[in-house]
């Protein structure tokens, strides 16, 4: 679709159905508030209610109670596994190449319609809280405070519609505490409300909280079973990317350890009380690791296991913070008619391949983490194995609003699905794009993906690759020129040219040096 059929869309649908949306044809009947809690790569893996092997050790038990009290969704994907992007399509219900946003460096054009602007129309009270980093400045909110760019862990600054100011704190709390004063103190309460909280955390370079500084530093974690990965049986990205924890995280930003080479690892943001908290912790891990002189694999698993002891230490702040907003729902019977809804912008590596990051269409940065809790409607502890996407939320909101979806979007309501009725005809394959070479390496490619199969493009090096979900669940061996799928070969290529055409995907172009953005 072009620009101008995309502009030419969206202004049929405002002046034809906006209209007819106003508030009073919306209030039918009592619609629930939204809270919409989104993290930033925080993988599925890292989550106790989906029982991995992580999940004795670090648990996380308030986002476990959305999905006990609601509904876990076990094949959540998204359309394009980077921050940017995949908030843009989360925004819009529309893929990439539709809402303009393919890249780290591309910003969210405000012509573009989202589902806030939609729900602000239909008399919702709309707010947002944290992490934007589109750009543009939000639209559709009657309130809105968020980070600078990606924001920083400690005492960050807060962009509004006239200042920015330095907040004194750690951001996963100082974002949770200006949502609760917003439900508290900030919206009008006659009308029903949309709270987007939108964390910065557990995004790289995984700065552990005030309260979570010594979480984890005596627990040893499992290794995945593919940390050692030769990539064998895999084509040229795999083993060319640049996103390895042995050499692609530094020493100093990512692992706090300070050579004197490496200054930019101090973070200059910190008060002196911070700071000493924090040397007194990192300080010991550096002297630890100057001790040891570690080499080969014996020096991937030490820095595997500081990797995770960080990341997973953010995310208690992360879940701590996700029960401080559930205990205020109790607490202001607020409870039973709103509906919680718990993501990340995408998935996430945690050692597996020995890699961390996302970009690529392998399963962990494919799939992302969705919980939904909803009493008056959500069945506890429902469980959901149909393919769902990052598309969908947009569309759900507002039937959810009482509205009417724009032609442009190209998501499905879960609304039955939360409801357990999934329709007959729900979608059974889903459709990947990742544009963006230039940050970790990662080739561009595009992809088509059932519950069995998984096709992928990598189309600048014209390389397939085909995994038999089913037999290889860690996608290990490429079965594309396996004699025994030329079948199954054609089948997923058919299957991704019907979904280019249902999404009205343009051609695919080469690299080109405009692709410069780096998510360090």
């Amino acid at each position: 679709m072009t620009t101008i059929q995309y502009h030419l869309k969206t202004f049929l649908w405002v002046t034809i159905n906006l209209v007819s949306l106003h508030p009073i044809m919306a209030q039918t009947r009592k619609r629930p508030n939204i809270i919409f809690i989104f993290s930033d790569d925080h993988a599925f893996q890292a989550i106790s209610a989906y029982n991995g092997p992580l999940a004795k050790l670090a648990p996380t038990p308030n986002i476990d109670r959305i999905g006990s009290e609601g509904m876990r969704f076990d094949k959540c994907y998204v359309t394009n596994s980077l921050c940017t992007p995949s908030r843009a399509s989360v925004l819009t219900g529309t893929h990439s190449h539709i809402n303009g946003v393919k890249i780290l460096s591309d910003g969210l054009n405000n012509s573009k319609i989202t589902f806030p602007m939609i729900m602000k129309c239909l008399g919702y009270q709309t707010a947002l809280v944290g992490k934007w980093h589109l750009k543009s400045k939000p639209q559709g909110f009657n309130y809105w405070e968020v980070l600078n760019n990606q924001g920083e862990y400690y005492n960050p600054d807060f962009i509004t519609s006239s200042s920015t100011a330095r907040v004194a704190g750690y951001a996963t709390d100082i974002i949770t505490d200006k949502a609760l004063n917003w439900l508290q103190n900030g919206r009008d309460k006659a009308e029903p409300f949309l709270l987007m909280i939108h964390h910065k955390a557990p995004h790289r370079s995984f700065e552990k909280g005030p309260d979570h500084l010594r979480t984890f530093e005596g627990v040893i974690f499992p290794e995945p079973p593919t940390l050692f990965d030769d990539y064998v049986g895999r084509g040229t990205s795999a083993k060319t990317q640049e996103m390895m924890i042995g050499k692609d995280l530094r020493l100093g930003k990512d692992f706090k350890i300070a050579p004197k080479e490496d200054e930019s690892s101090v973070n200059g943001r910190m008060t002196e009380q911070q700071r000493q908290a924090w040397n007194q912790v990192y300080d010991s891990v550096s002297t630890d690791f100057q001790s040891k002189n570690l080499s080969g694999k014996d020096l991937l698993k030490w820095k595997y296991q500081r990797y995770m002891k960080d990341y997973l230490a953010t995310v208690c702040s992360v879940d701590d913070n996700v029960g401080r907003v559930l205990d205020y729902l109790d607490k202001n019977g607020l409870a039973e008619n709103t509906l919680v809804v718990y993501s990340s912008d995408q998935g996430f590596y945690l050692g597996e391949h020995g890699w961390f990051d996302k970009r690529f269409m392998y399963e962990e940065s494919f799939r992302t983490p969705l919980l939904m809790r909803w009493p008056e409607t959500i069945k506890k502890g429902a469980i959901n194995t149909d393919l769902v996407s990052n598309l969908d939320f947009a569309q759900t909101f507002i039937e959810l609003a009482g509205g009417k979806s724009p032609e442009v979007m190209q998501g499905l309501s879960l609304v039955p699905v939360m409801k357990s009725q999934t329709p007959n005809d729900w979608r059974t394959s889903l459709y990947y794009h990742y544009y963006d070479f230039h940050g970790h390496k990662v080739q561009r490619h595009e992809g088509v993906a059932n519950k069995n199969y998984k096709l992928i493009h990598f189309y600048d090096i014209n390389e397939w690759e085909l995994y038999d979900l089913r037999k290889d669940p860690q996608e290990l061996t490429n079965q594309y020129d396996n004699p025994a799928y030329p079948a199954i070969v054609k089948a997923m290529k058919a299957e991704l040219q019907k979904l280019k055409k249902q999404y009205e995907v343009e051609s695919v172009q080469t690299s080109d040096s405009s692709d410069l953005a780096i998510d360090r």
